[in-house]
């Protein structure tokens, strides 16, 4: 069940939604008190109480997409042979127990080193993702819930195919499977 909102958080949300336009054509649906039909409302001004100041002087950085977004699709025998457990990988990458930094060099060298070398397939054991806080980027699993991300915005990204969660004989939830393209 979400939380209820505070007076203080409500207030605030009263302001953000009088600042919201509605499409062209699209007419404003005001949400109905319990037992009363919904009503299509015409936009006016409403007066809140002084409260704290919100900063919109400097906004945001838009968000820089992933150079190449990595592929989610591969053929019917690439998927059996994850599900089977039969796939070899060409190299193995451990990054389990490194702390992030040393973990994000260790990982784009070795994707260096797997693309000039011809590798396929590679092995990347990073442990299970467990009680992180992604806060402070600290805890068991920092990794392992990073890793994805740092994939899909690296400067190898155009080199991987797919990347896939490892078979159980391979590391399961404590590993990937990272496909490069030929």
């Amino acid at each position: 069940m979400p939380r209820k909102l505070s007076e203080h958080e409500k207030l605030l949300w009263q302001r953000v939604m009088t600042t919201v336009q509605p499409l062209p054509g699209k007419p404003v649906v005001v949400p109905a008190k319990q037992g009363a039909a919904p009503t299509v409302a015409v936009k006016k001004k409403i007066a809140l109480p002084p409260g704290p100041a919100i900063e919109t002087t400097k906004p945001l950085p838009p968000k820089r997409p992933a150079s190449a977004p990595i592929p989610a699709a591969l053929d019917g025998t690439w998927e059996r042979r994850f599900g089977r457990g039969s796939i070899t990988p060409d190299m193995s990458i451990d990054l389990h127990g490194s702390g992030l930094a040393q973990a994000y060099a260790r990982l784009d060298h070795k994707l260096e080193q797997a693309i000039s070398q011809g590798s396929r397939v590679i092995l990347l054991v990073t442990g299970h993702n467990r009680s992180h806080d992604r806060t402070s980027g600290k805890g068991r699993g920092a990794i392992a819930a990073v890793v994805r991300d740092w994939l899909a915005a690296s400067r190898h990204a155009r080199n991987i195919a797919a990347v896939r969660n490892a078979h159980p004989r391979h590391g399961g939830a404590g590993a990937l499977y990272i496909v490069l393209k030929r």
